[in-house]
């Protein structure tokens, strides 16, 4: 079966075949923007109109109206589009706080309702990836699958030693796609600029995503994301990572232990105050950690990456889109957070800035104002407690990029490295699932136990410092 396969990649007649449908399917998926892209644009004109027509008192229902008609739409085309385009609508789907409710549930579906691929087509991946089918395969296999998502989706299994597994299997032709989407860098800039608020960086998010699609399309990668950061968390008192089955794992089939769990809109409905608090801090703290002491952290942390139990334990899934600091990356950015958190110094953070190159140092920008926008994002670290709401998001989103504001100057003077986006992918989706659910705490302590080695603050951190303690990654205190 590799040979055949090998030998029709190599046949001219072959390649041939594959750039043309290539090409035909890199038009229709830019077509497919295209047109989406100018019903919102003619629909934002025609809002404006008709916005400047109305009384103040029904401006609001007017821009809530156009947003749940931009999110309805984008969610639709995008719902049923496999690749780089479905992953650009998720990874801001879940952070547009600004938006109202059902705008976001909207936008939602796009990690939630993904159209699964027939039986047929995901038993013929595992079978040109391992040369048997599912059924011989494992000892059973259940062909529909339990979820879903942008580029593969899940299918319940029992190996042949009577393990429990879940087998990702991704769809055929998804690397024709989303090649064809990253060889459109163009479309994407306008794709998620046609949904999210103007102001919004689009473009470094877009070059981050592309660095990495590649790398999320070749689930090799991704198991060894996942074996390094289980070793990292081993036996931690409340990180789980499910392990990776490798003898039945490749490029297009990852399959790993089977986690039962409620989804996040599941858990939300029962939880209780206490099993909010429990999940939200276990997430907030698997991020820190892994920012802070590993340099290695997943930059894509939207809620269908977690399962939960009734009690707000929680199991982290889905490591394709990892960040690793480069050399040099978090020195160079080190500096600044520390000026916001750690010693809120306006003078200090603009001198770190234009070390960092964030600024220039002809900027003439008064270091007050430069603090009072850079440390939006970070006031729950800025006091002793804080209380994450949706408004809070809601809030800071907007003031972060509305480019006509009152930080107007400082917005256009930030040079943002791409870089970094993923990191701020992380801030924005953890804390707006820490507003979803509606969390209290001592953050800033909390940040300092990362940053400074400060002493635990609360329970789960004095159980994590036993914990590394135990590894010797610590010493008591």
């Amino acid at each position: 079966m590799t040979r055949r396969l090998q030998s029709r990649r190599h046949d001219p007649a072959s390649r041939a075949v594959a750039a043309r449908a290539g090409r035909t399917e890199r038009l229709r998926r830019s077509a497919r923007v295209w047109r989406l892209t100018a019903r919102n644009g003619a629909r934002f004109v025609a809002h404006r109109v008709r916005r400047r027509a109305s009384p103040a008192s029904r401006r609001a229902a007017l821009d809530d109206a156009f947003a749940m008609r931009t999110a309805d739409d984008v969610a639709r085309e995008l719902g049923n589009m496999k690749g780089a385009l479905m992953k650009a609508g998720q990874l801001v789907s879940f952070v547009v706080e600004s938006l109202p409710e059902p705008a976001q549930q909207a936008l939602s579906q796009l990690y939630a309702d993904a159209p699964p691929m027939s039986a047929d087509l995901a038993s013929g991946v595992v079978r040109d990836e391992f040369g048997r089918d599912p059924e011989h395969l494992f000892l059973d296999w259940s062909p529909e699958p339990v979820a879903a998502a942008s580029i593969g989706q899940v299918h319940r299994a029992v190996t042949r030693d009577g393990r429990l597994v879940a087998v990702k299997v991704q769809y055929p032709g998804v690397g024709t796609a989303i090649e064809a989407d990253l060889a459109n860098a163009d479309v994407l800039y306008r794709l998620v600029s046609s949904f999210t608020l103007k102001g919004l960086d689009t473009r470094a998010l877009v070059d981050e995503l592309r660095g990495r699609m590649r790398d999320e399309l070749d689930y090799r990668i991704e198991a060894a994301n996942v074996a390094e950061l289980r070793a990292a968390f081993a036996d931690h008192p409340f990180v789980s990572i499910p392990a990776v089955i490798p003898e039945h794992s490749g490029r297009t089939v990852l399959t790993t232990e089977w986690v039962e769990g409620l989804s996040w809109n599941e858990f939300l409905a029962v939880a209780t105050p206490e099993a909010r608090r429990r999940a939200g801090e276990s997430i907030w703290r698997f991020a820190q950690h892994a920012i802070l002491r590993l340099g290695l952290f997943n930059g894509d942390p939207h809620p269908g990456n977690y399962r939960f139990s009734p009690h707000g334990d929680v199991t982290f899934l889905d490591f394709g889109m990892v960040k690793r600091w480069g050399p040099g990356e978090w020195e160079r950015l080190a500096p600044c957070m520390d000026a916001i958190i750690v010693e809120r110094d306006p003078e200090l953070l603009v001198a770190a800035m234009e070390r960092s190159g964030f600024l220039r140092p002809d900027h003439g920008l008064d270091p007050r104002a430069v603090y009072d926008y850079v440390s939006s994002p970070y006031r729950p670290y800025l006091t002793d407690t804080f209380r994450f709401t949706r408004e809070f998001m809601r809030d800071t989103v907007q003031r972060i990029i509305d480019v006509n504001g009152p930080h107007a100057t400082v917005i256009e003077a930030i040079d943002m490295p791409p870089s970094f986006v993923m990191l701020d992918r992380v801030v924005w989706g953890v804390s707006a699932l820490l507003g979803k659910l509606d969390l209290e705490g001592p953050w800033r302590a909390m940040l300092l136990e990362y940053r400074v080695d400060a002493p635990p603050a609360t329970d789960l951190g004095r159980q994590e410092l036993a914990w590394r303690v135990a590894r010797g990654d610590a010493s008591s205190r």
